[in-house]
């Protein structure tokens, strides 16, 4: 998290950039404002050894496991209003999913209106402009913005679920209308293929000149997003 928060910043300087990555343990993330304390149960968190992270992006709670992740920063400018940004993104990722062979579209903006973040776990319903095959969830993404630049980040569910969500929510939680890339073409599908679809459509896609780097050194925050008084601050 203090990675990509590294990346809000640097695109303060008009840089454009797409990280992608995932996580080893797995990780349980909270939404920048999510009540975590309340809403989840810190008790089978801790027995269950299940590593927690607040993200510096709003949404839901996201199982991070089998899954590719990815962060986009850049100008504001540079694909318009929130919506606009999360909408160009999304198509961006929904077109790179297509060259898999996944029938991947846009949700469309629901007709009531969404639960607020104590609703219960991010893949448990799709919002609006969100990617999904059929009525099922396969993205779920979060942004924030931070003067005049952006941070879009999300999961691409490669395997399994989000059933733990649910299962250390207090009270009764939504179970997950989610699927997966294996779960839908029937086998196995890799980080490495996802993470070179998503790269040739973005260079294709986006303006700019893109170079890769495997590494990133700077970051900004890195205390906070390990501190448990961050994570489960409210």
């Amino acid at each position: 998290m203090a990675l990509d928060y590294a990346l809000l910043h640097a695109a303060q300087n008009g840089l454009g950039f797409l990280r992608i990555y995932k996580w080893s343990p797995g990780c349980l993330s909270f939404g920048r404002n999510e009540p975590a304390r309340t809403r989840y149960c810190v008790e089978m968190i801790a027995a269950l050894g299940i590593d927690t992270v607040r993200r510096p992006t709003g949404g839901r709670a996201v199982w991070h496991d089998a899954e590719v992740t990815y962060a986009v920063a850049g100008p504001a400018s540079a694909f318009g209003s929130l919506q606009e940004t999360y909408n160009i993104v999304h198509t961006t990722l929904a077109a790179a999913l297509r060259r898999l062979g996944i029938d991947a579209e846009l949700a469309a903006r629901p007709s009531k209106r969404q639960s607020g973040v104590a609703g219960g776990a991010c893949f448990a319903s799709p919002a609006g402009g969100e990617i999904v095959v059929g009525d099922l969830k396969l993205v779920g993404s979060s942004q924030v913005r931070e003067g005049d630049a952006f941070l879009q980040h999300g999961s691409i569910l490669l395997d399994g679920n989000q059933d733990i969500v649910a299962q250390v929510t207090r009270g009764d939680a939504t179970r997950p209308n989610s699927t997966s890339l294996s779960s839908l073409l029937g086998r196995t599908v890799t980080f490495s293929e996802v993470a070179e679809a998503m790269m040739s459509e973005v260079a294709q896609s986006w303006d700019g000149t893109w170079q890769q780097c495997d590494t990133i050194t700077e970051t900004v925050d890195r205390e906070r997003f390990a501190d448990p008084a961050w994570t489960w601050r409210r």
